[in-house]
């Protein structure tokens, strides 16, 4: 079997990992992988294309200054997808890259298109679906609101479970050595998490400077702790040089599986985290980390988006568990100020906090079959399944 693969940020790359050693259990050898990607990716078998790093930007306004440099690469990864004629493409989020190859190739092919991680439309823009079926044979969902809104359409959509369930999480223990190798004890540890765009730790990282500050001068004793995503760890640093008891975990040092070993006991070992918004409060519920949540977007993206919206909240979190148990401060919203008394009222009381993240993970599919394996059954059910268009 031939599968051509494209994951653009870290967090497709998970998916993408999982789904492919999914694959490879689950259909005889040999199965051929083609495609962009990351770490996971690579480790079961993909050489990608060119670095997935090229591919993470968000925003309509950090689009535009690269939209002919990705022009160029949808135009490339299209024809090498015609000329694979794989049995599947599959393409994992970052819908402003991926869809636009799904396009292409359906223009000039009949080859079956999967996308993994069903758009937001629930959030905002629902005319999405709509178009995004002209082109997408079958969705693969992470969340178990989403398969009516695709279905309806003229898709196929599964809920396949979200991958955060299938991850180890750190044991007491391992928290406990955390802190002890980085000489904290039993200080209060807050973790900062600035995202893994450069353009997120560019915006956030002068109001999360301003909050640290404003939570250090009313508790002393707190130690800092900042997991790194890679394609960002060099701002990461640049940005905490003068936080003061600071440990940056930096993913570019070490083997990738301690690196990872390393984060899940920081997640498990802080007190409470302070995160852009996105998947990582997913990981944070799973470790029962309490968090808030701070983000902002370029001035242009804010207005446009901020208009588009359907919901109150963007916290996955509060969507899944149905609550608003996760502070938020979004957008003008996102001050140092609002920031650092969210951290302060979740320390005060974090029991419906941590009732909404148990909640989310039995939800999200806890306890049942590994998210990979779901996705890579309905991918070949699928293809055993469709006809060509």
């Amino acid at each position: 079997m031939k599968v051509f693969i494209l994951a653009g940020e870290p967090s497709g790359d998970k998916l993408g990992g999982a789904l492919m050693a999914g694959l490879k259990a689950l259909h005889p050898p040999p199965v051929v992988f083609d495609g962009i990607g990351g770490p996971q990716m690579q480790a079961e078998g993909l050489v990608s294309r060119f670095d997935m790093s090229e591919l993470s930007v968000m925003g309509l306004a950090e689009v535009l200054p690269k939209y002919r440099h990705l022009k160029r690469r949808i135009a490339q990864m299209a024809q090498a997808v015609i000329e694979m004629r794989p049995d599947v493409l599959i393409t994992i989020d970052s819908p402003d890259f991926s869809l636009r190859v799904a396009k292409q190739v359906r223009a000039r092919s009949t080859i079956r298109t999967v996308h993994y991680v069903a758009p937001t439309v629930w959030a905002w823009r629902p005319g999405r679906a709509a178009k995004m079926a002209r082109h997408i044979d079958h969705v693969l969902a992470l969340f178990p609101f989403e398969p009516p809104l695709m279905q309806a359409a003229g898709m196929r959509c599964d809920f396949v479970g979200h991958p955060v369930v299938a991850e180890p999480v750190a044991e007491r223990g391992e928290a406990q050595a955390f802190r002890a190798l980085h000489g904290m004890g039993d200080r209060p540890l807050l973790m900062v998490l600035p995202g893994s765009r450069r353009g997120e730790v560019t915006r956030l990282g002068p109001r999360l400077s301003a909050a640290v500050r404003l939570l250090k001068a009313e508790n002393h004793d707190m130690h800092i702790v900042v997991p790194a995503a890679a394609p960002v760890a060099q701002a990461v640093l640049e940005l905490t040089a003068d936080w003061p008891d600071t440990t940056v975990l930096d993913p570019r040092h070490g083997e990738y599986a301690e690196g990872m070993a390393q984060k899940r006991s920081a997640f498990a070992a802080a007190d409470i985290a302070i995160a852009a918004s996105g998947t990582v409060s997913l990981e944070l519920a799973a470790a029962g980390t309490p968090m808030v949540i701070a983000y902002d977007m370029a001035p242009l993206s804010r207005f446009i988006i901020s208009r588009m919206m359907l919901v109150d909240t963007v916290t996955l979190v509060n969507l899944v568990s149905e609550t608003r148990a996760v502070p938020e401060f979004i957008g003008k919203a996102c001050t140092p100020e609002a920031i650092a008394r969210g951290v302060e009222q979740v320390i005060a009381d974090p029991q419906p906090q941590r009732d909404a993240m148990a909640l989310t993970m039995v939800r999200l599919g806890q306890g049942g079959e590994d998210p990979g394996l779901r996705a890579a059954r309905a991918v070949l059910d699928g293809i055993a399944a469709g006809q060509p268009r």
